[in-house]
């Protein structure tokens, strides 16, 4: 499946950028057109080729429009308005992309299932739920990643960076994600309706979670005998059958227990 080329190395017009390191002549008038006719005339004469020449960075381009659409990074300039929503794009294609979210086409098409994608991206990267490819990996431990979104998201388990801080309390979270499920607590809302009764929940791992209770499902195992559970939290409190495991400590004597449960029935007795 061929991928889509970024802008970064092709404009509208199909162009590709040639990568150039001679920095010489790179200093020229500020005006914007003089700068396109010395580099013109410069490589002419040196090298007999047509190249239009970044003197922001060692970028060189075999057309004017390639050229332009390249600036467009540096100066932030972004000349594609959408009419729908007022948002604006410093690439057509990048335009061309968004203005499928107003009109709901998804022109790509995955071929293993039914799923269908605004841009070719988004179908590269859903296309690894069914080749297991992760070619992001951690240089911290064994873990890789579908995409490299995640595994920027992973790393904050090692470095402990919670970037997204909530405005109504002192939480913060290693992800958007995660901070947009905990603000649902502070607006009391719950998007995730159930289909089996009138449940509502904040979280889609909250209602996944619930509907197994109507369906019966138990998907976590015990590897040591037959049981199942409907959560993995019951699935860990039960492998401490198995372990041996006491990790609710009582903090007025010396006593231990496998479930919190028994702990909070236990400190009854020093509250007499």
């Amino acid at each position: 499946m061929a991928e889509e080329e970024s802008d970064e190395n092709y404009n509208e017009d199909g162009a590709e950028s040639i990568e150039s390191n001679d920095s010489e002549g790179s200093e020229y008038s500020p005006n914007i057109h003089k700068k396109y006719g010395y580099h013109k005339k410069y490589m002419e004469e040196n090298t007999g080729e047509r190249t239009y020449l970044c003197n922001h960075c060692d970028k060189a381009f075999s057309l004017n429009s390639s050229f332009l659409s390249h600036l467009r990074i540096h100066t932030g300039e972004k000349p594609y308005l959408c009419s729908q929503c007022g948002n604006s794009y410093s690439h057509k294609s990048q335009l061309t992309v968004h203005l499928r979210t107003h009109t709901g086409e998804k022109p790509y098409l995955c071929s293993q299932c039914d799923k269908a994608f605004t841009n070719s991206n988004a179908l590269k990267h859903h296309f690894r739920t069914h080749t297991g490819e992760k070619p992001y990996h951690c240089n911290q431990c064994d873990k890789a990643f579908s995409e490299n979104a995640t595994l920027i998201c992973h790393l904050r388990t090692h470095t402990g960076e919670k970037p997204y801080q909530c405005n109504l309390c002192d939480k913060a979270f290693a992800d958007h994600a995660s901070l947009t499920v905990h603000l649902r607590i502070h607006t009391g809302e719950r998007p995730y309706q159930c289909s089996h009764c009138d449940k509502t929940f904040y979280a889609n791992k909250c209602l996944m979670r619930h509907l197994r209770i109507h369906t019966g499902k138990k998907p976590y195992e015990c590897n040591n005998c037959e049981k199942t559970f409907t959560q993995n939290s019951q699935l860990k409190s039960h492998l401490r059958t198995h372990t041996g495991e006491k990790p609710y400590v009582c903090s007025q004597c010396d006593k231990a227990y496998s479930h919190n449960c028994q702990l909070k029935s236990h400190l009854r007795i020093h509250m007499k």
